[in-house]
């Protein structure tokens, strides 16, 4: 209750009301409530799933009606891995701001599924095929190529001997991710001597030689670390995700547009097609 009050800028009690004058305007319970939380009804599922769609198509009116599409003008939220934005999209963001001075670009660095409904984001850049959405419109842009890197001082290191090699993983709790599944079908065994949780201690880790690890090829070249593999050792899907009602705003339509461009012109650079091998 109070962080619904803080996000519409009242006081808790007059939420409280609120609440209670819909269930009664209604004749049905929303809420159970206990000491600790608020908890939807089957009916308050209902009420929630449908008040949102009624919101998503306001806000979706009150954008198309403010839009002027000689003016690209406004704020568009774009959210992704902090590596897509610090070694790739912030590259080609200044020809953007050039062509369209009053566009408002923000960076979200998150990997959680926030809201397209309650426009918490407009746009998703996401490595891996995305739940189907009514509410969303899903492109696959292509792949993301990563390979195996290491500090200068293993460049001759030939591949039979990379199991024999300390190695740098995630922690346990992102235990789950392809590149890990790889480096347990690579070297079932492997030693693995150091867990992180992001990938900027990882590419730290790996400058500073505590081992060897898979990296995405964009991140890898960009960091100054030494290639080992020949080529891609195993890729990611990259989707672009984001509202279905996207397409009638001019800004959404520019950004889309840029981002499907940007990618086709990186997509050699993103796979690791055009990366330098020791």
């Amino acid at each position: 209750m109070s962080a619904t009050a803080r996000e519409l800028g009242i006081d808790v009690s007059t939420v409280s009301r609120r609440v209670s004058a819909a269930e009664k305007s209604l004749d049905v319970r929303l809420f159970t409530r206990n000491n600790l939380q608020y908890e939807l009804t089957d009916a308050g599922k209902v009420f929630v799933a449908q008040a949102e769609s009624i919101y998503d198509q306001i806000v979706t009116m009150m954008l198309t009606c403010a839009d002027r599409s000689t003016d690209i003008a406004g704020s568009v939220r774009i959210t992704a891995v902090e590596f897509l934005f610090d070694y790739w999209l912030l590259d080609h963001l200044p020809a953007l701001q050039k062509r369209y001075p009053s566009l408002q670009i923000e960076l979200v660095v998150s990997s959680a599924n926030l809201s397209f409904t309650r426009r918490e984001v407009d746009f998703a850049l996401r490595l891996s095929r995305p739940t189907a959405d009514a509410a969303l419109v899903m492109r696959k842009l292509g792949e993301v190529g990563f390979a195996v890197y290491g500090a200068s001082r293993f460049a001759a290191l030939p591949r039979k001997e990379w199991a024999n090699q300390p190695w740098i993983s995630y922690s346990e709790s992102l235990s789950g991710t392809p590149e890990t599944h790889w480096m347990d079908q690579f070297a079932p065994n492997i030693r693995k001597n150091l867990r992180v949780s992001t990938l900027g201690t990882m590419v730290r880790a790996c400058l500073a030689e505590n081992g060897l690890a898979l990296l995405p090829c964009v991140l890898g070249s960009h960091a100054g670390l030494v290639k080992l593999s020949e080529s891609t050792e195993t890729t990611r899907e990259l989707w672009l995700l984001s509202h279905k009602d996207a397409g009638s705003v001019a800004r959404f339509k520019i950004v889309s547009a840029w981002l499907s461009a940007i990618f086709q012109a990186s997509h050699a650079k993103l796979l690791g097609a055009d990366s330098h091998i020791a």
